[in-house]
């Protein structure tokens, strides 16, 4: 998941969310509510509302706690990690790129699972002592209904009671050995290491992951159908939720192997076997109108170097142009609409391909400027050109490489 909204920061890491987090959050509270609700009828609205939206949070900081302990064990290694996203199966760590080792891999997918299994611990710990508070000097009878026991408890103590189980049933399920979940990684990590080949490794884990993925898609059909599961229950919405969630699983296998084929094909590739070479140059003076009819409108070119006194001064694209008024055209010199050199995000000729690939897709653009190492631009790497090259390529090197194809 690239992007979405921004809401905090912590050890250099931002955490954002995406927009379709709030319909799982929304989810989680309703259901809380009618949970809560049925354990203390006597609780008034608002604090059955309260209680259920303060437990929601609470699980998705657990979440983020979760996926902080990957991405602080990622950094140990010199792993980049952009951000940590919550979105609607969860979260996710934006790392750049694989580990380098199976050693490393394994540390990275096996700290997740174990820091939601501390906090699940942790919260029932939490969720004892403070049932004893409620309860007071009579023994718990735990031989009771559970409905007969949450209706003694106060707020605090239901809300943790809730938080230590499902932290624990969160570090389970992740520990499930389908990739791209925390199990899959692992298992990967242990295949890698087997075999020494990551591509055979992740090949193997993705099928394991596709296959679970499958298993819950036909066991929510089931369930859609008046099947009753153990702990997943029955009935159409929890079916349809449980393929939702087999569908992504799958889906999310799928594409993780093939990004792990589309690293391998282009690593070791120089930029500038990908690059386009320019040696065109626009003067800083022209107008955008010119720039339009007799550049963009009768080229392929989507960027442009803008020269000023034979020395290059920034980059102007398809997109600075959109964003200024048709009317404006004519008056507008292209210095006033270009990306001046010192914001250019620039990639170097000797570059590895595959790192090029992944920073075109950080910052969301369609090319990069190459630059050689005296600052002057030789070529301009175009995404739709590497992704052309992939698709030439994708059969050149044996098996692995036919899987790329989407």
């Amino acid at each position: 998941m690239n992007g979405g909204v921004r809401f905090g920061r912590i050890f250099g890491i931002d955490l954002a969310f995406d927009v379709s987090w709030f319909l799982i959050l929304l989810l989680i509270v309703w259901n809380l509510c009618s949970v809560f609700g049925y354990w203390h009828p006597a609780w008034p609205l608002a604090t059955v509302v309260l209680v259920a939206l303060i437990a929601a949070v609470l699980f998705f900081g657990s979440v983020v706690v979760h996926e902080l302990a990957h991405s602080l064990v990622a950094r140990a290694y010199g792993i980049p990690v952009r951000s940590i996203t919550l979105f609607l199966f969860g979260g996710v760590s934006n790392i750049e790129r694989d580990p380098d080792s199976p050693k490393v891999e394994l540390l990275m997918a096996i700290v997740g699972p174990l820091v939601s299994l501390v906090l699940g611990l942790f919260f029932s710990m939490l969720a004892a002592a403070s049932m004893r508070g409620d309860i007071g000097s009579t023994p718990i009878d735990l031989s009771q209904s559970p409905t007969l026991l949450f209706s003694q408890l106060g707020p605090a103590s239901t809300l943790l009671a809730w938080l230590g189980p499902i932290n624990i049933l969160v570090g389970l399920f992740n520990l499930i050995p389908g990739f791209p979940l925390d199990g899959g990684r692992v298992l990967r990590a242990i295949l890698w290491s087997v075999t020494g080949d990551l591509q055979r490794a992740t090949r193997w884990a993705t099928q394991v992951g596709q296959v679970f993925g499958w298993l819950l898609i036909l066991l929510g059909v089931a369930m859609s159908f008046g099947a009753r599961l153990p702990f997943f229950g029955t009935g159409f919405v929890s079916g349809l939720w449980l393929m939702f969630i087999g569908w992504f699983l799958s889906n999310a296998a799928r594409q993780s192997y093939r990004g792990v084929v589309v690293h391998e094909l282009l690593h070791g590739i120089p930029v500038s076997r990908l690059m386009r070479p320019t040696s065109v140059g626009i003067p800083a003076e022209l107008p955008v109108s010119s720039l339009v009819n007799d550049w963009f409108t009768k080229t392929e070119e989507r960027a442009l170097a803008v020269i000023h006194d034979g020395a290059l001064i920034g980059l102007v694209c398809i997109g600075d142009v959109r964003k200024l008024a048709m009317e404006s055209w004519s008056t507008t010199p292209v210095s006033d609409i270009m990306t001046p050199l010192p914001r250019l995000v620039s990639v170097s000729p000797t570059e590895d391909a595959s790192g090029a690939l992944l920073k075109l897709g950080r910052l969301d653009v369609g090319q990069l400027p190459v630059v050689n190492k005296d600052g002057q631009l030789v070529g301009m790497l175009v995404q739709s050109d590497v992704l052309r090259w992939l698709d030439l390529h994708r059969d050149a090197r044996g098996p692995m490489r036919r899987s790329y194809a989407p």
